[in-house]
């Protein structure tokens, strides 16, 4: 009888209100768990915006509960989600810790909250890095090169992604490939929009055997194919057993939703070096060893803009159910697209010389996590390889 009490005092814990925490002090983006937008202010107000790093009113001075707008000096949100005097009473808010997360206030129908510092904390990287701490450069349409053979009617093949061949991309440290995949008659072939009038087509395989060629000559290199695919199961199957030795490289992802992702040492000690993503809906094909990408990264929307003029730096989620904040019993790799919708030499010479930038300040920001593919045009261009060495040197945390 003597336990009673006890247990009736823990049966009673579940009941008792959740006491107000003190939050953090520093500048933050305020970041709704569920959509990945960003609280901003807007005039007198507030809304939810598409992160923009410090271009959109989205940083936010917190201080004993007031919300200062980095922009507004002396303007705080008050309790009726107006910007007013930060002397005022009602621009204290009471906040309530879930984890990582938040309740200040009420706003669009969000209620819980990221606090994402805007000035990033940082360690550094460790001798043996696990993939998701990893950065890698990686070939917007990889493929549509020139170089390689024909992937769009001779009119269209002016406008080429990258000007080197699959090979020269990886002897100058791509990583990461982005291929477009369409059925034809004599299975998947590489090409844009259509394959019609295509001059010099090449097939998936042939690109695949390029790739597991040079990891079986450089095992100490990892390599990821993101595959926009268009093609049926059987035919992606058949093309993929074409190619000699993938099994012995392929990496299939086998126990990362309850380990995480493994370290580079492990995937070499293995030899499992390669990853394939497909965009296509799950149909069975990934008995073939190829992962159904939304299951396992994020992705950032991917056109910047025009081939010329301004840019739209945003970095906001292709996948409107699953934003870039995203994460669970695993952590997420985050592809960052950074190109415009046609590639000119100068534009994405200025684009890739500013990748670091962009990643850094906009896109890590509002994924709360380091891109792991950095995704350009003409990646000869601007030296966006400096930019990946640059993330490869430290861990971020929000």
């Amino acid at each position: 009888m003597r336990y009673l009490p006890a247990i009736a005092a823990l049966l009673l814990l579940p009941l008792v209100p959740a006491t107000a925490e003190a939050a953090p002090a520093g500048t933050f983006y305020v970041t709704s768990v569920r959509t990945g937008l960003n609280v901003a202010q807007s005039g007198s107000g507030l809304a939810l915006h598409r992160p923009k790093g410090n271009e959109d009113r989205q940083q936010w001075r917190l201080s004993d509960g007031r919300f200062e707008n980095t922009d507004s000096p002396g303007q705080c949100i008050t309790r009726q989600l107006t910007m007013g005097s930060c002397s005022q009473g009602d621009t204290v808010h009471e906040p309530r810790q879930f984890g990582d997360q938040w309740e200040f206030f009420a706003l669009g129908g969000e209620s819980r909250w990221y606090l994402t510092p805007v000035t990033a904390r940082t360690s550094p990287m460790p001798a043996d890095p696990r993939l998701d701490q990893m950065t890698f450069l990686t070939a917007h349409n990889a493929y549509a090169n020139g170089v390689d053979g024909g992937f769009a009617p001779p009119f269209v093949n002016l406008a080429k992604n990258q000007t080197r061949g699959i090979v020269q991309q990886l002897n100058d440290g791509v990583r990461g490939f982005q291929l477009d995949i369409h059925q034809t008659p004599d299975g998947a072939i590489l090409c844009h929009n259509s394959c019609t009038l295509v001059s010099k087509p090449v097939a998936l395989n042939v690109d695949v055997q390029r790739i597991v060629d040079f990891l079986r000559a450089n095992r100490s290199e990892i390599v990821t194919i993101f595959l926009e695919d268009y093609v049926d199961a059987n035919t992606l199957r058949a093309e993929l057993r074409k190619v000699q030795g993938l099994n012995d490289v392929l990496y299939r992802a086998e126990g990362v939703q309850q380990n995480g992702w493994p370290t580079r040492g492990q995937m070499q000690s293995s030899g499992k070096r390669l990853l394939i993503f497909t965009d296509h809906g799950k149909d069975g094909r990934e008995d073939s060893g190829v992962l159904y990408q939304k299951d396992w990264t994020v992705e950032n929307y991917w056109s910047m803009g025009s081939g010329l003029g301004s840019s739209d730096w945003s970095c906001y989620s292709r996948w409107d159910e699953k934003p870039l904040t995203a994460t669970g019993a695993f952590q997420p790799l985050f592809v960052m697209n950074h190109f415009r919708d046609v590639p000119f030499t100068s534009t994405a010479t200025t684009d890739n010389g500013k990748l670091a930038n962009r990643a850094q300040q906009f896109c890590q920001p509002a994924a709360r996590k380091k891109p792991n593919f950095l995704a350009v045009d003409l990646y000869h261009l601007g030296n966006a390889q400096a930019a990946v060495s640059q993330l490869n040197s430290y861990v971020y945390g929000p």
